[in-house]
């Protein structure tokens, strides 16, 4: 992978967090006049409804059986329960500690990343990623957290599972996101919309419907879209250490919409994280690797990586399955798909 699609995946990831961190405090907004299960229906109909808009690449790889057990249970962990747990726990604390929470999300997607789905990180890049997470406790260090422990504890939960999520997206990185998207977004709102009614919950008003379907087309459907094109460039572990930068941006959307005013370890914090992710930036891993043989179906050029025969005109990029001989070289990579190989 080159610096300049390096820069294009770190540009996308950073956008991803922007949008969904200003969800947090907007979603607090709309508490007070909704459900926490049917806000979360809402956004992901909204974010659903923007896909549905979209229109899939005809030369994007699509879905197929394979992936379904994939995709299923992170449509259950990242679209059904994790928001479902954010919001119960945002109604609990407030708004810019709940932004704040979220900064476990990254430290809890490296780890899964790392430990238990094979990528890899470099010492310099697992620091830089450390000196984000430093910035995060350094915000969590404020001690404004108000209302319960449970609550804190629900938003927690929901990092774990947007963790698992990420992981998950990240095997399905080469495929339509859009496709993906509109499964994932469509099947949770459809389940928290009919768990919500089942459990007599009513539809609030309908500026407050109109609120919440906007906030999940920006905050959750392009967020995502964003979020999908940054991992596949990136992998799970690198595009979870720009993420950190949600809770901070939500935490200071905190500040002119729900009154909460920013401590001199706001500021400090912002500077660390702000460190950190520069320092990620600019670090490149390169060295001598084996690309062991591949055989899979997804986006691509005929790049170095892809060197095969085709019958008939050729446009590109293209999508088909294809496969990859053993290859050995040397290049600035990440722990994509076409990365995962050991290391001492």
């Amino acid at each position: 992978m080159g610096g300049e699609d390096r820069l294009r995946g770190s540009v996308l990831g950073l956008g991803s967090a922007l949008l969904f961190g200003l969800g947090a405090p907007v979603s607090k907004l709309l508490l007070p006049r909704t459900q926490p299960i049917m806000l979360a229906a809402l956004l992901y109909l909204g974010a659903g409804a923007a896909f549905v808009v979209a229109r899939p690449r005809r030369s994007e790889a699509p879905l197929t059986r394979a992936d379904a057990p994939v995709l299923a249970t992170a449509v259950i962990a990242g679209a059904a329960l994790g928001p479902v747990l954010m919001l119960w726990g945002l109604a609990r604390v407030s708004g810019l500690a709940g932004s704040l929470l979220l900064n476990l999300e990254a430290p809890f997607t490296i780890a899964l990343a790392v430990l238990a789905f094979g990528e890899h990180l470099s010492r310099r890049e697992a620091l830089a990623a450390a000196v984000i997470m430093a910035g995060a406790a350094l915000l969590g260090a404020r001690g404004e957290w108000s209302g319960s422990g449970v609550g804190a504890a629900a938003i927690a939960l929901a990092c774990a599972c947007w963790a698992l999520d990420n992981n998950l997206a990240a095997r399905l990185a080469l495929k339509d996101p859009v496709q993906v998207l509109r499964i994932k977004a469509l099947c949770a709102g459809a389940v928290n919309l009919a768990l919500s009614l089942a459990l007599g919950q009513s539809l609030p008003p309908i500026g407050a419907c109109a609120a919440a379907l906007a906030l999940g087309a920006v905050s959750y459907g392009a967020s995502l879209l964003l979020y999908l094109r940054a991992q596949r460039v990136l992998g799970a572990a690198r595009q979870a250490a720009l993420f950190a930068a949600a809770p901070f941006a939500g935490a200071a959307a905190a500040i002119p919409l729900l009154g909460d005013r920013p401590a001199s370890l706001d500021v400090a914090a912002a500077a660390l994280m702000a460190l950190g992710v520069a320092a990620l930036l600019r670090l490149r891993h390169e060295h001598l690797h084996t690309h062991q043989p591949l055989e899979h179906d997804h986006l691509h050029v005929h790049d170095s990586h892809h060197q095969h025969a085709h019958d008939g005109p050729l446009a590109e990029p293209h999508s088909h399955p294809h496969r990859h001989d053993a290859l050995t070289n040397a290049h600035a990579h990440v722990s994509d798909a076409h990365h995962r190989h050991p290391h001492r």
